[in-house]
């Protein structure tokens, strides 16, 4: 057997173990300061940054909603306030089983089918840490009812929220709006506008007419409270409060009398009606027919309801004085007069022989006046008074569309009023340069003939054609048109009057107006196609009537509305202003297939006017005209 011997080489070993503990060593002080650079990163560079955070793990900001401003009439009548409810709702994410928990809480409070769709919904629209009201408006009972065995609902609790209410139901809807919940494209618009920040803890904004328009100056400031909280996530105490800056109150130029004394007159026809002050541009009263309850939509609209209103052929929804668009028919001959007067062209003793059509040069196609027969000799006071269609057709030809439109265009035709309501569309007065960019075609002296008569391609908003009329009865001065007259600061102590604003002045020879003025005042009088709106008067009115087509019908075909469809039969229009010679209030009136405007239209400005200028409310009869001739039936169908 052979032994073996190792002999170790302690230099080797000693040197090894010094290398491994030098490295060591080095490793434990580099972690070391690799620990000493962090801590002082986080200590010194980082130090606000992580206070804040936990400061905010120990600090809570709880916005405070403020209250909304109120809306008024111009008489200081509400037309939109506010109160507290209790609401029953529901943390989707601290709730677990969500439709669990809404069916325990029936077991102690009533909840609905609708409750439950309107939750969905609502649900839908949110995110999962927002709460969401599963019912609103608990009596007293109910809320303590729960309190009680509040234990058993985790994200289950009652709140005291702030509600809209418009006290008069449906009067004047489309003009005052109403008030929803938030949704994606409000955040949007907030966000751009940079006003988001403001609407913490805000559920609601507005949503078209007044609550949208002057949303900013209804809505105020939120406030904060700095609320200190436990490990919990429970309130300890309030550290500071800021607060919140109630909305300002705004007072409207509508009388709300007067709104329902008009809405009322419809009846059950579909339309609008405006009435302005022309010489300051208040909106006296503003009405789109048929109207809907505001207060439906503060909760949340349940879907069958939306499902009813958005679906219903009579359009509740469509604010009809700013978009429904309309031709003007014959209420558009006062303008036609006015440009033809100014231009020189129709000044007396000018007059034509009415042969009942009139026949444009180089062409057999006759273009036809209401009336069978003609008008016989007819000057520019009468062409007004009894709507000659043939007068009219010859002026319009012989000014040519582009100086004709570039006229009436001062009276506000063609372009938005800047009414302060949001969606207003600006109608159309048409031009060659338009129907070229439109249809790539020209222009045909044949459509010319039309538009003198208010038909072919023009269209008018009803908010177009009153303030047109208003400055007809301004001696030309376009005034701005505004619902709000006046704005009180939340402290009660400031009230700012909305400024009296200029659009824009057409320079009218002072004979001109008289002339167009008589002939309109004729209208309402015996032998003029609205006799029966001024029976009875004791101030005078200036008005035209006029209709408008829906469906065309047949060159030497007769227009029978007994036997088409009722939506098929022709609009009715009114416009009218007075007293004619110092005048108050301007008033257009559209009754979508009403037929005659003297007839249909008429009586309904009549009551407004009567009401604004008397204070004299309408009778169970029919005071304007209840002596009264038979209504001329003007303005028959056009090719």
């Amino acid at each position: 057997m052979r032994l073996r011997f190792e002999v170790k080489n302690h230099s080797l070993e000693h040197h090894q173990y010094s290398l491994r503990l030098r490295v060591a060593t080095g490793f434990i002080f580099f972690c070391f300061a690799v620990l000493l650079v962090r801590f002082f990163y986080l200590q010194l560079w980082k130090y606000e940054y992580f206070q804040t955070l936990a400061e905010n793990n120990r600090v809570s900001l709880v916005p405070i909603v403020p209250n909304r401003g109120l809306i008024l009439d111009r008489n200081g009548v509400t037309l939109a306030h506010n109160f507290f409810v209790y609401t029953l709702e529901i943390t989707p994410s601290k709730a677990g089983d969500v439709e669990e928990t809404i069916n325990k809480i029936s077991e102690f409070i009533e909840v609905s089918a609708e409750d439950r769709k309107r939750f969905k919904k609502l649900r839908q629209e949110s995110h999962s840490f927002e709460s969401v009201p599963i019912r609103t408006h608990l009596n007293e009972v109910e809320a303590a009812k729960f309190a009680a065995n509040r234990y058993q609902f985790p994200g289950v609790e009652i709140r005291s929220r702030l509600f809209r209410h418009y006290p008069l139901g449906n009067l004047g809807v489309h003009m005052i709006g109403y008030i929803g919940r938030i949704n994606e494209a409000d955040v949007k618009a907030l966000e751009k506008s940079e006003d988001i920040s403001n609407y913490k803890g805000s559920d609601h904004i507005g949503k078209g007419g007044i609550e949208q328009y002057y949303e900013r100056e209804l809505h105020g400031t939120t406030g904060f409270q700095q609320v200190e909280i436990d490990a919990d996530g429970q309130a300890v105490r309030v550290l500071s409060s800021t607060p919140p800056v109630p909305g300002d109150n705004l007072v409207l130029s509508i009388d709300s009398k007067m709104q329902e004394i008009a809405e009322k007159a419809f009846e059950n026809h579909r339309g609008a009606m405006v009435a302005i002050n022309p010489k300051n541009g208040e909106i006296l009263s503003y009405v789109s027919m048929p109207t809907f309850d505001p207060n439906l939509f503060v909760d949340g609209i349940d879907a069958d309801t939306w499902k009813t209103l958005n679906g219903s052929l009579d359009k509740p929804l469509i604010n009809r004085p700013i978009r429904g668009i309309y031709p003007p028919g014959s209420t558009f001959k006062p303008f036609v007069a006015m440009a033809g007067l100014e231009d020189g062209r129709r000044h007396p003793p000018f007059s034509i022989g009415d042969p009942g059509f009139y026949t444009l040069a180089g062409s057999a196609h006759q273009y036809r006046d209401w009336k069978p027969g003609g008008h016989g000799q007819v000057d520019m006071q009468r062409a007004i008074t009894v709507s000659c269609d043939t007068f009219f057709y010859g002026l319009a030809l012989e000014m040519g569309i582009d100086k004709l439109t570039s006229f009436v265009s001062h009276f506000g035709f063609g372009k938005k009023t800047g009414i302060d309501l949001v969606g207003e569309i600006g109608g159309l007065l048409p031009t060659p340069e338009w129907k070229w960019r439109r249809w790539k075609q020209r222009w045909y002296p044949g459509e010319t003939v039309i538009v003198g008569i208010g038909q072919g391609y023009t269209l008018v908003t009803p908010m177009q054609l009153a303030q047109a009329t208003a400055v007809l009865a301004n001696n030309g001065v376009a005034m701005q048109p505004h619902l709000v007259s006046s704005i009180q600061k939340h402290n009660g102590a400031e009230n700012h009057l909305m400024p009296i604003t200029k659009l824009d002045e057409v320079l009218l020879d002072q004979r001109n107006i008289e002339i167009v003025r008589a002939g309109m005042v004729d209208v309402t009088k015996p032998g003029g196609t609205a006799a029966s709106v001024g029976a009875g008067a004791s101030y005078n009115i200036a008005a035209k009537t006029g209709t408008a087509q829906v469906v065309g019908i047949k060159q030497g075909a007769k227009y029978n509305a007994g036997g088409m469809d009722e939506r098929h039969r022709d609009h009715a229009l009114f416009i009218a202003y007075a007293p004619a010679e110092d005048p108050k209030i301007a008033v257009a009136v559209i009754v979508e297939n009403g037929g005659h405007g003297g007839s249909a239209a008429g009586p309904i400005a009549r009551k407004v006017m009567d009401y604004y200028l008397l204070g004299k409310e309408p009778s169970t009869e029919n005071d304007a005209g209840k002596k009264a001739e038979p209504p001329i039936p003007e303005d028959a169908p056009h090719d």
